[in-house]
């Protein structure tokens, strides 16, 4: 495609592009497994709860997790922002 469009395969911002992309990958992977187990720990909270008067709640980890979800999804975030900009004005 991009020779079809007649960009050079040298031109910055495809590079800078694909670089991104591999950011976001990057992040995106660890995410998925991080997402699998706060879901398998929230499971765990609601039927350690049924019928229980104190339900005790998330365990720790789970609030860990969360954090290194958020920290993880803001570059992924914000590379793919700037590979749509670089997509869009593919600036010289």
């Amino acid at each position: 495609m991009m020779h079809a469009a007649g960009y050079p395969p040298s031109a910055s911002w495809l590079w800078m592009s694909l670089s991104l992309y591999a950011l976001a990958g990057a992040c995106w992977l660890p995410v998925l497994w991080l997402q699998w187990r706060m879901r398998d720990m929230a499971v765990q909270a609601a039927q350690a709860s049924r019928g229980a008067t104190d339900t005790g709640g998330l365990a720790p980890r789970y609030w860990l997790y969360e954090r290194i979800w958020v920290a993880l999804g803001f570059p992924a975030f914000g590379g793919l922002l700037v590979v749509y900009w670089l997509m869009v004005s593919k600036p010289a």
